[in-house]
């Protein structure tokens, strides 16, 4: 039995694979860090082109050969540079110099059957001359497929979402699994060593503690803003006559209103999505979701602090009261959106771009948000969700790779001026053209907005453009739900973002090969045991003192060794 199968299966006994949403990131390699966008990888020639840009900018009605020159070549001077830091330029890789077919393993959306027909990455297959066929497991299917994958040894060339290996890329590359890319990076993706190097943020959340460069990593030109929290349906403040609450008490008053009025289960409490433990009303007690960020910069967990009993106690009341939906421990996507629409609910507690979509596109039902609840009048509204400038998902090369250097060049052309257009915003012309400054945008008759198909903007986001991906991703100016015209997801965003307290926000840190497979057994117990009882003390199956019993389970199980292994990743992380 190999190295990678033995290691896979006693892990697999410890638990089952968790997907880890910390970087692999680490502390600054003075060799390999200094590149900046501008930075030509030796010994190759700069790519010239002519300047297209008085042609292509400001044009609402390009020409066939017009879209060509955009679509077809590596043409980019049309483009303006819209950020702090510019996107690197590097195309001297492409076309790619070999005739070569990469197997990409990815897990499966259902928006998105089969992601060999993909438009974009047709697109990026034709300017990089490096051909591509993606594995993709049935859809519910993915740990599985995953872990026969690896104790199989039979490796596709690049795996996206390589966080799902037990313990994370480190543990995969320790395991002989994936390449260490660190000596390889600066040669063979200089567009990516460029941008990660061109902002302090990006390199030291695409870093391992010991330095390593790993895997490819979607990291934005900014720090996107809160996506999750309350919204209300502007009628709902009509009906009741009542204005947007702020503390605890205020919610409670207008949630009883809300019902009054004739919302039967005024607010949607959800459950699949995570949101009785996201920091969105526990958080105005002090019960953050996980781990948080005390007033010492220490790691602490949420469940487990004082206030604990009377966010409890408040929730078992509101939901003896009928206050929240009733399947709110059961409810899945379909569900909720269902009761979203319905006369049912009043207030969601989701994310603005897809409420908009829901609501008001489909249904034209207004809505604002509010900012996290508050326990006392005049404390500041705050979250746990703070984003560091990594986004999308994350890409490793495997051992088994036929042709390391193709792998990382089109990996590597995600994170180029070119690849950021076209992975953003599609296909020049029938997804998006090009304003007097160089910016690319969706135009009202985009596929996008117009799908020829029919399907809504929920689904073309995904369908033509790629939403979540390793590359520059501009979640702000390309997620058509986003600037849709008449949308106004993005402002309350921004609003939450700009007036909500993120310090106690952990940042994405990461554990060594030892600390890995424990803390994946020690946080799910930890995640069941919160789960079983805040849920049944907030159904009222249990009184709010069992709580007391939680605690101590908790503690029993290793609480203390779990925030000592989640303090010593961040004390590395911080040295980086």
């Amino acid at each position: 039995m190999g190295k990678i199968t033995k290691r896979l299966l006693s892990l697999l006994v410890v638990s089952s694979i968790v997907i880890s949403t910390a970087a692999c990131s680490g502390s600054k390699d003075e060799s390999a860090e200094t590149a900046t966008p501008e930075t030509e990888v030796a010994n190759k020639e700069k790519v010239e082109f002519k300047d297209i840009s008085t042609n292509i900018r400001g044009n609402k009605t390009p020409t066939q050969e017009q879209k060509d020159e955009v679509n077809n070549t590596m043409n980019d001077t049309y483009l303006g540079d819209l950020f702090e830091q510019k996107i690197p330029q590097d195309y001297s890789a492409y076309p790619y110099k070999k005739d070569v077919t990469l197997n990409v393993w990815m897990p499966a959306d259902p928006q998105i059957p089969d992601m060999n027909n993909h438009a974009v990455q047709k697109q990026v297959e034709k300017l990089t001359g490096i051909k591509v066929n993606f594995i993709t497991p049935p859809v519910g299917q993915e740990a599985d497929a995953f872990t026969l994958m690896i104790s199989s040894g039979e490796l596709p060339d690049i795996i996206i979402n390589p966080e799902r290996y037990p313990g994370g890329l480190e543990a995969g590359v320790n395991d002989g699994a994936y390449l260490d890319l660190t000596d390889k990076m600066e040669k063979y993706a200089p567009n990516y060593t460029a941008w990660r190097n061109s902002d302090e943020t990006r390199r030291k959340t695409t870093v391992t503690d010991s330095g390593k460069l790993l895997g490819f990593y979607g990291i934005a030109p900014y720090s996107e803003w809160t996506w999750f929290g309350m919204l209300i349906k502007k009628e709902a403040l009509e009906k009741t006559g009542m204005e947007v609450p702020n503390t605890i008490e205020e919610w409670h008053a207008f949630l009883k209103k809300c019902k009054e009025v004739g919302y039967s289960e005024p607010l949607n409490y959800g459950s699949t999505y995570g949101q009785i433990f996201t920091g969105i009303i526990n958080g105005a007690f002090g019960v953050w979701d996980w781990t948080f960020l005390d007033g010492n910069g220490k790691v602490a967990w949420g469940p487990a602090q004082p206030k604990a009993k009377e966010y409890l106690a408040t929730m078992q009341q509101w939901n003896k009261e009928g206050l929240l939906n009733r399947d709110w421990a059961t409810a899945d996507f379909n569900q909720r959106m269902a009761s979203a629409i319905s006369g049912k609910t009043a207030v969601m507690m989701d994310s603005p771009d897809t409420m908009w979509s829901y609501w008001k596109q489909q249904n034209n039902i207004d809505f604002v948000g509010a900012l996290n609840p508050v326990l006392n009048a005049g404390d500041q509204s705050a979250t746990t969700y703070k984003n560091f400038k990594r986004t999308g998902r994350a890409a490793a090369i495997t051992t088994k790779c036929k042709d390391v250097e193709a792998a990382m060049a089109w990996l590597d052309f995600n994170y180029s001026k070119k690849g950021w257009e076209i992975l953003n915003y599609g296909e020049y012309g029938t997804m998006h053209l090009i304003d007097e400054n160089g910016k690319p945008y969706f135009p009202e008759d985009s596929y996008i907005y117009k799908d020829p198909d029919g399907q809504p903007v929920a689904t073309t986001l995904l369908k033509y453009r790629m939403h979540s991906w390793p590359d520059i991703r501009d979640e702000h100016n390309s997620n058509p739900l986003i600037v849709a015209k008449g949308s106004y997801s993005g402002e309350i965003r921004k609003y939450w973002t700009e007036n909500m307290d993120t310090s106690m926000a952990v940042p994405p840190i990461t554990f060594t090969q030892e600390e890995a497979s424990r803390e994946a057994e020690l946080g799910n117990q930890l995640s069941t045991l919160r789960g079983e009882y805040f849920a049944k003390i907030i159904m009222g199956e249990l009184p709010v003192d069992a709580y007391d019993k939680f605690l101590s389970e908790a503690k029993k199980m290793g609480l203390d060794e779990f925030l000592s292994i989640h303090q010593a990743a961040l004390d590395r992380y911080n040295q980086r």
